[in-house]
């Protein structure tokens, strides 16, 4: 084998089998533009197993005869990126301006439902218990319930452990809330009881029913990799799990404007929607009055 064909990258035809094996189990397309990061997501996968090439293990996956390899595959394949407080003025608009609409508007029954729905290893899940509990005279006599599912069964065992690299708790993460949060177990931070209780991690598949009805839904920076039937699809998932006077936040470069007529814009704040079916009663509306 030359130089060059050695660092030719994945063939044609190992591309179609991953791209057809990713579509089919996640919904989600293996674009070009992911093409490059192939190789280096699935290195680890062959070095574990033993298997000699990524020709070889696209052989073995066609085979149908080792599920647990196939599960491997995706796992490796999907984009888990994810910070704490990715954004932060996003979670600057939550804590202000969400939260505050919404406590009002749930004054009766002082519950708050929250998904944090594609949740990856858990760090935006974390992020909202450490908000909510970081308020806790706002909050009082409050009961909240987090939601975090992925596709990803490898991601969602990462995020119920609570457990971080360095890497993983510097990216995002003020200092004084990982001291108050996390402590340090030899190379990891882990996190307090108290977070992980607030959160219930489950495998969840976006184009299944959701996994319940929620007041506040974040399903940010994921909705991007799905083909339009696939895309109008989760919509619809996303629109029956919205409680009544609910939001819903999407990533900065996601919209709903083309792709539903589930939702609208809410007037109050960028990237934030409401119920088109409710829209009379989001939360912001109703605490302004």
């Amino acid at each position: 084998m030359t130089e060059k064909s050695a660092h030719a990258g994945p063939t044609q035809a190992a591309m179609r089998v991953l791209s057809a094996l990713i579509e089919a189990r996640t919904g989600q397309q293996l674009s070009a533009a992911r093409s490059w990061r192939i190789e280096s997501s699935l290195k680890p996968v062959l070095r574990e197993t033993g298997i000699a090439s990524l020709e070889l293990l696209v052989g073995q996956l066609v085979s149908g005869r080792n599920e647990a390899l196939t599960a491997t595959v995706v796992n490796a394949l999907l984009n888990n990126e994810t910070s704490f407080f990715r954004d932060t003025t996003v979670f600057e608009q939550i804590d202000r301006d969400a939260f505050e609409a919404l406590r009002k508007a749930r004054s009766d029954t002082r519950r708050l439902r929250i998904w944090s729905a594609a949740c990856s290893t858990g760090q935006e899940a974390y992020s909202l218990a450490m908000m909510l509990r970081d308020s806790t005279p706002r909050w009082a006599g409050w009961t909240f319930d987090i939601l975090a599912s992925d596709v990803s069964g490898a991601a969602v065992a990462r995020a119920r452990e609570g457990r971080f690299s360095r890497f993983e708790i510097q990216r995002g993460l003020p200092v004084r809330k990982m001291l108050s949060w996390f402590r340090e177990d030899t190379e990891e931070w882990v996190a307090d009881p108290a977070l992980s209780r607030d959160i219930r991690f489950v495998t969840h598949d976006l184009r299944e029913p959701a996994p319940g009805v929620f007041d506040l839904i974040l399903c940010r920076n994921v909705l991007m990799y799905f083909p339009v039937p696939v895309r109008t699809k989760v919509f619809e998932r996303l629109s029956d799990a919205l409680a009544p006077g609910g939001l819903l936040v999407l990533g900065a470069g996601e919209t709903v404007i083309g792709q539903t007529d589930r939702f609208v814009s809410d007037p109050e704040m960028r990237g934030v929607y409401t119920s088109a079916a409710d829209v009379s009663h989001s939360p912001l509306r109703a605490a302004s009055r």
